[in-house]
């Protein structure tokens, strides 16, 4: 993760010498790499909690991160920009105020480096060492969560969650603008809402699957999945459906709010499907989000606001009764099946599994899910 930060600050910090459409595809591709540190960091959350309050740390985690890019923008645009401007011309004053987060990415990298263990027992590379950890293949990694059914139905319901959020992102501002008669300045920070929600409630999202969890184990943390799905669903009709820019705002507040609740719920669930293939499950669940972006996306490219917002909606509310086909051995699914006396006694009575570093052993790989 380190490595990947220090590389893509290098990408951020040439933006200033683009001068064409290529260019600017070439190092926007550079700097998108750097995005996938949010697996790694998601993992790395993951070894570091155990899975009772693993919800809750993802959450916080990668709601922040995702906050990140709504303050960088922020900042960038309305402080360092003009700060700069003062100095140069304001191209001049662009192409270099750039510079600025690719020192903090790069800082963060070495940071992360020199100051961090890889998991609460040290580093991997010591355990390894001291018999403490198996040596696994990243190959056999990734075919125990790629073959894991449940590892396809959270990248659905991932979809459906941070895939409309990046949509969002890319839509709401000319939504605003082109439906409600708003100037750009007003479309943009009515848009900006729906990425401030994340300053909670991808975390308060995280937070209740998990006391879900303490009081009813998986099948708590299935039910708040499957709620926050159906109301986000709900949201989306509603919103497509209302005139009034006041109460779209509220409805919009409430919509973003979900929608990031079940980001949070998500990620807590993903620490469960196969512990020891949790690095390659994060990976793949969060691609979802990403291929959700790009079919509703082309929703919006093609059809009307409200017919793209319908279509969105209903297959969101369609993906909340997946949560019906989630499977976990060792735990209760939301309408069947029973949870071990080792998982019993940990969401009844509060002991700890203390599940916070597992590794793939040759009879389960063997064995596979």
């Amino acid at each position: 993760m380190s490595i990947i930060l220090c590389c893509a600050s290098i990408p951020t910090a040439l933006t200033g010498l683009v001068n064409g459409a290529t260019g600017l595809a070439i190092v926007r591709f550079f700097i998108g790499l750097g995005g996938s540190t949010f697996v790694m960091c998601q993992y790395w959350t993951t070894s570091m909690f155990t899975k009772e309050v693993a919800g809750t740390a993802n959450a916080l985690v990668g709601g922040w991160g995702n906050l990140g890019g709504g303050v960088t923008q922020l900042v960038m645009g309305s402080v360092l920009f003009p700060l700069f401007k003062t100095g140069m011309s304001a191209e001049t004053a662009w192409r270099t105020v750039c510079i600025v987060p690719a020192v903090v990415a790069f800082s963060s990298g070495v940071a992360v480096y020199f100051i961090s263990d890889d998991c609460p027992k040290g580093n991997y590379s010591e355990l390894k060492k001291q018999g403490t950890m198996l040596n696994v293949s990243a190959a056999a990694s990734f075919r125990q969560g790629a073959l894991n059914f449940n590892t396809w139905l959270l990248f659905v319901q991932y979809a459906c969650c941070f895939g409309v959020e990046l949509t969002m992102n890319n839509a709401s501002a000319t939504y605003f603008k082109e439906e409600f008669g708003q100037s750009t300045e007003s479309a943009a920070a009515l848009a900006s809402i729906f990425g401030w929600m994340n300053l909670f409630a991808r975390g308060l999202g995280g937070f209740t699957s998990d006391k879900f969890n303490a009081k009813m184990g998986m099948r708590g943390r299935l039910i708040w999945q499957t709620v926050c799905l159906l109301i986000e669903g709900a949201m989306v009709l509603v919103f497509a459906n209302t005139k009034n820019l006041g109460l779209a705002v509220f409805v919009l507040v409430i919509f973003s709010s979900f929608v990031q609740a079940a980001e949070g719920s998500t990620y807590g669930i993903v620490p469960y499907v196969n512990p020891s293939a949790t690095g390659s499950i994060s990976g793949i669940v969060g691609a979802g989000g990403n291929c959700g972006a790009v079919a509703f996306g082309m929703c919006f490219r093609q059809l009307s606001y409200k017919n793209a917002f319908t279509i969105m909606g209903s297959i969101i509310l369609g993906s909340s009764i997946l949560s019906a086909l989630v499977t976990i051995r060792g735990h209760r699914s939301l309408f069947c099946g029973e949870d071990s006396e080792i998982v019993k006694n940990t969401w009844k009575f509060g002991n700890s599994t203390g599940q916070v570093l597992e590794v793939p052993d040759e009879e389960s790989e063997e064995k596979g899910n």
